[in-house]
């Protein structure tokens, strides 16, 4: 039975693309650069703010304004991350359902850590036991070492991990547990299944029955 469900955030529990999408040509704009539209910014994230401020800027990580970028990404980001920042709808029911069934919650993120523990601690409060993100003392997904943290921390015995792009799937398979896909985020499912997603939901329902029955 699975006593121990860790969710991927952006995308998954929550929309954040309009904020990341800001955030980012303020950045760019800042720093002299044009802007990226909203279905670029959509395929660059997944792998961290790094990676994201390298895929949308000139000469990625060449450049020398690179670091300058990243510095006023985060800057402004975290002024501004819960503008139009929101749970899914049925996220906060599904994370209830989940904790009333004796099943623990916990989120691991390429986002920088200090924003997702801000970000899980304003929208879901206790309902996350523990959330980890990107920083220098642990390698981000997808290296398990961030899911193998919170398995550890946990005491989890059977975990399953739910994201919405190829990192996650590859993540899950690094940490051997199960990977649930979600189709509401910011890959859809041809991509998905073109990226080995094992087991693809489409709402919450389902989602909440697909945990239940890898249990």
């Amino acid at each position: 039975m699975i006593d121990t469900v860790i969710f991927d955030l952006d995308g998954t529990l929550l929309y954040t693309l309009e904020n990341l999408y800001k955030s980012t040509n303020y950045a760019l704009k800042k720093c002299g650069y044009s802007e990226r539209t909203l279905e670029e910014i959509r395929n660059f994230v997944g792998n961290g703010v790094n990676k994201l401020i390298e895929r949308s800027i000139p000469q990625g990580i060449e450049n020398p304004d690179f670091e300058k970028c990243v510095s006023v990404f985060k800057e402004h980001y975290s002024k501004t991350m819960e503008d139009d920042t929101h749970p899914y709808n049925g996220i906060i029911e599904l994370l209830e359902k989940l904790n009333n069934d004796g099943i623990k919650c916990a989120v691991v993120s390429n986002k920088y850590d200090s924003a997702v523990k801000e970000l899980c601690k304003k929208y879901f409060g206790s309902r996350i036991l523990t959330a980890i993100g990107e920083s220098l003392s642990i390698r981000k997904k997808p290296a398990p070492d961030t899911v193998l943290a919170v398995i550890k921390e946990l005491g989890a015995k059977n975990t399953v991990y739910v994201g919405d792009s190829e990192v996650d799937i590859q993540t899950a398979q690094n940490a051997k547990i199960p990977c649930i896909s979600v189709t509401w985020g910011y890959k859809d499912s041809v991509f998905l299944v073109k990226n080995n997603a094992q087991i693809l939901v489409n709402n919450v329902e389902e989602l909440y029955y697909a945990i239940k029955k890898l249990g």
